[in-house]
């Protein structure tokens, strides 16, 4: 009953947030992008917040798509937002409570105890996305920001303030080695309950970091600062948070709206620097992916992409263009 009340409270004051006066300021971006901070209730953090991001189309539109970026993440993906704009959608992103632009000094990045506190963001900038105009809305989440997204969908079955979901990459499965899965994992999440704070690496290479970012093997410009090639250690709540969201998606989630899911074609594991590193997964295990996205109980496409990285609009260009070009003649058909 308590928790009833608590999560009754909660909501009450994020709608309250959603119908504020929003106030947009230049974003670090440039280029016209924007962004507004929203202050959200606090947690056992102290104070939070989250940041829309947004740049509009030329012309009017009723259509809008908002980003939902991973774990060791935030939005930065400025050609992702051009074409979007170009296909006449506004585009909106959010940077996630203790993610990117949304850290505050008193907050461990990344911290979370269930990945339900991000509803409420999510919930926050679809409505602003409606009251600005748009209401035909297609909800989009990369790895982490794809999970969420799923379960925030499942959790919003029939009150949506969207039209159909983008999944890229989803993180439906932990990226650590197996081993850690069928040994550690379950004593990690028992041992959450009461230890939430103990960290444990988060298992991910810094090869991968190293294949995005311009200064070492990529071609993309982002904050190291907010997307370190070396993630920062995990506490045992997030692990929990992570497992017991996964768990959900693999018992079935009911999606009320048109899902794609699209997933590199293969995984890679690569020990020192190769230029294999353009080709494939570098985080996921895409059979797996595949595989827990079946779970889905509603109207859903599953696609692997061959030669796409992790974050597949990241991927060298003859393959993001084909992702680009699956995702709006799918949305063509989708987003209404």
């Amino acid at each position: 009953m308590k928790n009833r009340l608590i999560c009754l409270i909660l909501t009450c004051l994020t709608g309250l947030a959603a119908q504020a006066q929003v106030t947009y300021y230049a974003d670090m971006l440039g280029k016209g992008f924007k962004q507004a901070t929203i202050v959200q209730p606090s947690d056992y953090e102290g104070s939070v917040t989250c940041t829309i991001i947004k740049k509009n189309t030329p012309e009017k539109s009723s259509k809008a798509v908002l980003y939902v970026h991973g774990f060791n993440d935030y939005f930065f993906q400025e050609e992702m937002a051009e074409r979007f704009i170009q296909e006449g959608y506004n585009f909106y992103a959010v940077d996630l409570r203790k993610y990117g632009r949304s850290w505050l000094p008193s907050q461990k990045f990344n911290n979370v105890r269930d990945l339900s506190e991000y509803f409420a963001d999510i919930d926050t900038t679809l409505s602003i996305i409606k009251r600005e105009g748009s209401d035909k809305v297609l909800l989009s989440g990369h790895s982490l920001g794809g999970l969420v997204v799923s379960l925030y969908a499942d959790a919003r079955n029939g009150k949506e303030l969207f039209n159909a979901i983008l999944l890229n990459s989803p993180l439906f499965d932990m990226p650590t080695k197996s081993g850690l899965k069928k040994s550690a994992l379950p004593l990690i999440v028992k041992r959450a309950e009461k230890h939430p704070e103990t960290t444990i690496d988060a298992g991910i290479s810094p090869l991968y970091g190293e294949s995005l970012h311009k200064d070492a093997h990529g071609e993309w410009s982002y904050s190291l600062g907010y997307k370190p090639h070396i993630a920062p250690p995990v506490n045992f709540g997030w692990m929990r948070a992570v497992h017991l969201g996964q768990l959900k998606v693999s018992q079935g989630l009911q999606i009320g709206k048109p899902v794609l899911v699209l997933h590199s074609a293969k995984s890679i594991d690569e020990k020192k620097w190769s230029d294999i590193l353009f080709t494939g997964d570098a985080v996921l295990d895409v059979t797996e992916v595949a595989l827990q996205a079946q779970n889905i109980v509603g109207q859903y496409s599953i696609q692997a992409v061959q030669g796409g990285m992790h974050d597949l609009i990241l991927s060298k260009k003859p393959v993001r263009e084909e992702v680009y070009s699956t995702i709006f003649n799918w949305a063509k058909r989708n987003v209404k």
